[in-house]
C-alpha cells in the first residue's frame, strides 16, 4: 500500500463523505452567460426581479432530473426559454444552452458540463465528466440525422478509451454503469465518478409553498410532501404520530413564526354530510391541519396569513427528510451517504423579518449537520449576513 503525505492525507481527510454539489455553471442559460456560483450547504442568490435567481434554481433542478435518468423533453418542456436572448442560430437554425456542475466527495471533485440544442429540435448535443484534470466521458453529436451521440469513456486498459452511441434525449452519465464493466483501474474510476455525481444531483425538492392550496381540507393519500406544499394536512396527519421528537421541533418553530399561542399543530378529519363519504355524521376522508391554542381553542391553516403559511410550510421541509419529501432518491445507495438538497424559490416571500430570520437560522442548523442542504432565491439577503454559515450569491440584473 502507498503511504499518503501529510498534504495528500489531510486533503482525503477533508473530502465530505457525503457526494455534494459544490458549484453551478452557466455558460449559456436564460439570462446567464459565462457564469459560475459557489455552493455551500445554505446558499441563497440574491438580487432583484429579472436578476435570474429563478432561472439558475431551474438549471439545479433540471440537472437533478437529468441526474437521475429523466427524458430531456420531460426537464424542458419549453427549452426555448432556456436559450439566452441574444443567442444567434448558426447555419442550421441552431441554438441551444450549457449547464453544469461540480460535485465535491470520496472521489474529489467532479465535473459535469452538458450542451443541449433548444432548436430545430432538442437534444444533447455534447456532454464531459472530468475529475483531476482527466476526461472520464466525452460525448459528441456526429451525425444529425441518428438519435444518438458518439460517446468515448476512460479504459486504461489495452484501449485507452471504449467508444459506443448514447441515446440524444438523456444524459449519458447515469447509464455509464449500464455500460461499463468495470474491469480495468480507469473504468472503476469512471464508475466512481459517475456514481458521485449522481449520488450529489439525486435527492431534490424543489419546493414553492402555494398558501391559497394549503388553507383546504384534502384526501389522505401517501403522506409525501409535494412542491406546493398543498397536501401539508395529509403529511402532518402522518408524521405527527411517526417522529414526536422531529414534530416538537416543528411545533416549537412555529410558535415562534406565528401569531399568537400555540401549544400543538395537528391535523383532524373532517365530518362528512349527506352524500359524502361515510354518509352523515361519518368521516368524509379528508384533513385539515390546525392550530392548537390553548383552552379548546383550535385555528384552522385557513385563517393564517400567507407568511405564516409559507413559514410553516419551509419549517416543515427542513426538519422531515427524503421519506416525507416526494423526492427521487438513489435507492441503491444508504441514506447515511446521500444529502438532500431543497430548492426554495421566493425563500423569503410573504415573511416578516422576524419570520424570514428564524427560517434562515432553522435553515442553517439544520443545513450544519450535513444530511441536508439549501439553495434558496431571496430579493435581498443583507437580513442573513449575520447567520453563520450563508453562502450569499448576490445577483445584477
Amino acid at each position: 500500500m502507498t503511504a499518503l503525505s501529510p498534504g495528500s492525507r489531510a486533503q482525503a481527510e477533508a473530502r465530505p463523505d457525503r457526494p455534494s454539489v459544490v458549484e453551478l455553471r452557466l455558460t449559456a442559460f436564460a439570462a446567464h452567460r459565462r457564469a459560475g456560483f459557489p455552493l455551500g450547504p445554505l446558499s441563497l442568490f440574491a438580487g432583484p426581479s429579472g436578476s435570474g435567481k429563478s432561472s439558475a434554481l431551474r438549471a439545479y433542478e433540471a440537472l437533478a432530473r437529468l441526474g437521475g435518468g429523466a427524458e430531456l423533453d420531460e426537464v424542458f418542456p419549453d427549452p426555448v426559454a432556456c436559450v439566452p436572448e441574444r443567442a444567434r442560430p448558426d447555419a442550421q437554425r441552431r441554438r441551444g444552452f450549457r449547464i453544469g456542475c461540480t460535485a465535491d466527495g470520496p472521489e474529489g471533485p467532479v465535473r459535469l458540463d452538458v450542451a443541449v440544442q433548444a432548436e430545430p429540435e432538442l437534444r444533447i448535443v455534447g456532454e464531459r465528466l472530468t475529475a483531476g484534470g482527466l476526461t472520464l466521458l466525452e460525448t459528441a453529436l456526429r451525425d444529425p440525422g441518428r438519435r444518438s451521440v458518439q460517446a468515448a469513456w476512460h479504459t486504461a486498459g489495452s484501449s485507452p478509451v471504449t467508444r459506443a452511441p448514447l441515446p440524444d434525449d438523456r444524459l449519458g452519465t447515469p447509464l455509464l454503469p449500464l455500460r461499463v464493466a468495470g474491469k480495468t483501474d480507469g473504468q472503476r474510476q469512471v464508475l466512481a465518478a459517475a456514481e458521485q455525481m449522481v449520488v450529489a444531483l439525486r435527492s431534490v425538492f424543489a419546493c414553492d409553498p402555494l398558501p391559497r392550496s394549503m388553507r383546504r381540507a384534502v384526501p389522505l393519500g401517501a403522506g409525501r410532501l409535494l412542491r406546493g406544499c398543498g397536501n401539508l394536512a395529509e403529511v402532518l396527519w402522518r408524521t405527527r404520530s411517526e417522529c414526536g421528537r422531529r414534530h416538537g421541533l416543528l411545533v416549537d418553530a412555529v410558535r415562534a413564526g406565528c401569531a399568537g399561542p400555540v401549544r400543538d399543530l395537528l391535523a383532524e378529519r373532517q365530518p362528512g354530510g349527506i352524500g359524502r363519504i361515510g354518509g352523515v355524521g361519518g368521516m368524509d376522508g379528508t384533513v385539515q391541519a390546525l392550530l392548537d391554542r390553548g383552552d379548546g381553542l383550535r385555528t384552522p391553516l385557513g385563517r393564517l396569513g400567507d407568511g405564516e403559511l409559507r413559514y410553516l410550510a419551509l419549517s416543515l421541509v427542513l426538519l422531515t427528510g427524503p421519506g416525507v419529501l416526494e423526492v427521487d432518491t438513489a435507492g441503491e445507495v444508504p441514506a447515511a451517504l446521500q444529502t438532500l438538497t431543497v430548492l426554495a424559490d421566493g425563500f423569503d416571500r410573504d415573511l416578516d423579518v422576524r419570520q424570514r430570520e428564524g427560517l434562515v437560522r432553522l435553515a442553517a442548523r439544520m443545513c450544519e449537520r450535513g444530511h441536508i442542504r439549501l439553495v434558496g432565491a431571496v430579493s435581498d439577503a443583507s437580513w442573513a449576513a449575520g447567520v453563520g454559515g450563508v453562502t450569499v450569491v448576490d445577483l445584477e440584473p
